[in-house]
């Protein structure tokens, strides 16, 4: 070119380039608009992103939700199901005619014994319903009548890793959008100075739980990933790089912005890639955090009472309780989707020693959360899940004749819900004598993905992303909304 002597503008102007730019269209003008807005006002808040223009497909009943992860597998049999036969049956083999063919974790699949092991603490009723539950969760026990309680649990994942993944991203293999992601990309944001989509980890005390916590149980998958998860740290600050560093002023970091928002607004126009997209609203989204973070974390404003409704660990960072008490904070200032994440729950070896300890640090908080948000006014449109990714084997795991621990089992399990358009003091399935084979009203992992999705007012089979020549759901191609769940 006779202008460009080093032919860089035949340079950029590669295939990429040429679809990006042609797929870009008219949204590089509102983006333009946009960054000549920021720069006459630097210090006004943006409108937040309002998701699809087609959702929600039919009235949410949740606007928000908060997802209590218990990772390692909690067990059914010793929390929820209450099951009486098995004292008549202790350290007998569970029958055959029961076992069937049942996949296990290759710990147990050469078992030549399968002693029964009852629960290792009494049952006893609760509230109103009557809702029979462990002795252990005395506090879960006293929001009964708040929550739906499925004991028909199914899934086909045997080990940590693939069962987390398999309900998070509807696939037991890592690559596809989280569910805050789905959720973030469908229906958008309610607050403009804190992220859609939060996670926050926790561990049981002793460190007992060897599972790791991987980012793609928070991750965007194939969709843009300024729809995945913003972890906050449980040490440090909770978000990396949000405070300036030394000698640059907030006044100077918002014109740093604006310089780079500008740069990275020609790369898009060049490139179209949607990730630089991204990384202008992540700056933008870090800068408003500076404020809204420290906030959020000064619990002064917290009463007494509060604080000790969650527990003597409600300010100890990095407990459950402490995440809890964060969580409730963050869905009230508009984040859709809080995820907590906590181990600890894998009974190996240590059923009768860990077990109890688990629910002492956790089931208090849980409860805790709940409370706060009904008495808040927030409990009726905020959907509470307490969940694992499987629950514990009906026999017993380490020496046959004294077992210790509990293995992994995927054929029956429970999990409760609370809020958001749900029943309340409610059982949904139930399973046979032993805890190990569903008799009534099964609830398959992409069935609770489908319910979830329908509280939240997306009909989980039209909220699709069309990646590699075909059309992703959360659910897969499965799914069935479970209307036992839902609130008449």
């Amino acid at each position: 070119m006779e202008n460009d002597p080093l032919g860089l503008q035949a340079k950029r102007a590669t295939r990429r380039s040429l679809f990006g730019s042609a797929a870009s269209g008219v949204g590089l003008v509102a983006l333009a608009s946009l960054l000549q807005k920021e720069s006459r006002a630097a210090h006004e808040v943006p409108s937040s992103e309002k998701g699809l223009p087609d959702l929600p497909h039919h009235p949410a009943t949740a606007k928000r939700v908060v997802m209590l992860w218990q990772g390692g597998g909690p067990s059914h049999i010793d929390l929820f199901d209450d099951k009486p036969q098995m004292v008549e049956h202790f350290m007998k083999d569970i029958p055959e005619s029961v076992r069937g063919s049942t996949r296990f974790s290759t710990m147990s699949s050469g078992n030549a014994k399968w002693p029964c092991l009852p629960a290792i603490k009494p049952f006893q009723s609760y509230g109103q319903s009557g809702m029979r539950l462990s002795s252990m969760l005395p506090n879960v026990g006293s929001i009964a009548d708040e929550i739906t309680l499925v004991r028909s649990m199914y899934t086909e994942a045997v080990n940590h890793a693939p069962g987390v993944t398999f309900f998070l991203t509807g696939s037991q293999v890592p690559g596809r959008p989280s569910m805050g992601a789905w959720l973030s990309y469908g229906l958008g944001s309610e607050t403009d100075n804190l992220p859609t989509f939060v996670v926050m980890t926790s561990s049981d005390r002793g460190k007992t739980c060897g599972q790791l916590f991987f980012d793609y149980y928070w991750g965007s998958g194939f969709l843009p990933s300024r729809y995945q998860g913003v972890r906050f740290r449980s040490t440090g600050d909770p978000v990396p790089y949000l405070v300036n560093p030394k000698g640059v002023s907030r006044e100077t970091r918002r014109a740093m912005l604006d310089d780079i928002a500008a740069l990275n607004a020609i790369h898009l126009q060049d490139f179209g890639d949607p990730e630089i997209d991204t990384r202008i609203a992540q700056y933008e989204m870090s800068y408003r955090m500076q404020a809204s973070v420290p906030e959020l974390l000064d619990f002064s404003d917290e009463s007494a009472a509060t604080i000790e409704r969650y527990g003597p660990d409600a300010l100890n960072k990095g407990s459950f309780a402490n995440n809890c008490l964060i969580a409730r904070r963050l869905l009230e200032r508009g984040v859709r989707f809080v995820q907590l994440m906590h181990a600890g729950w894998d009974q190996h070896g240590n059923l009768h020693t860990q077990l109890e300890e688990q629910c002492k640090d956790t089931e208090g908080p849980a409860a805790a959360l709940v409370k706060d948000l009904k008495d808040r006014g927030l409990l009726d449109d905020t959907l509470v899940v307490w969940a694992g990714e499987f629950g514990r084997t009906p026999f017993g795991q380490g020496d046959p004749n004294k077992p210790t621990g509990r293995d992994h089992f995927g054929k029956a399990f429970s999990w409760w819900m609370a809020g958001g358009g749900v029943k309340g003091g409610h059982v949904v399935g139930a399973t046979d004598d032993f805890g190990w084979n569903i008799t009534e009203n099964p609830v398959h992992v992409h069935d609770m993905q489908a319910t979830i999705m329908h509280l939240c007012g997306i009909d989980h089979e039209r909220l699709t992303y069309r990646y590699q020549g075909r059309q992703y759901r959360l659910t897969d191609v499965h799914g069935h909304v479970v209307r036992d769940i839902l609130k008449a």
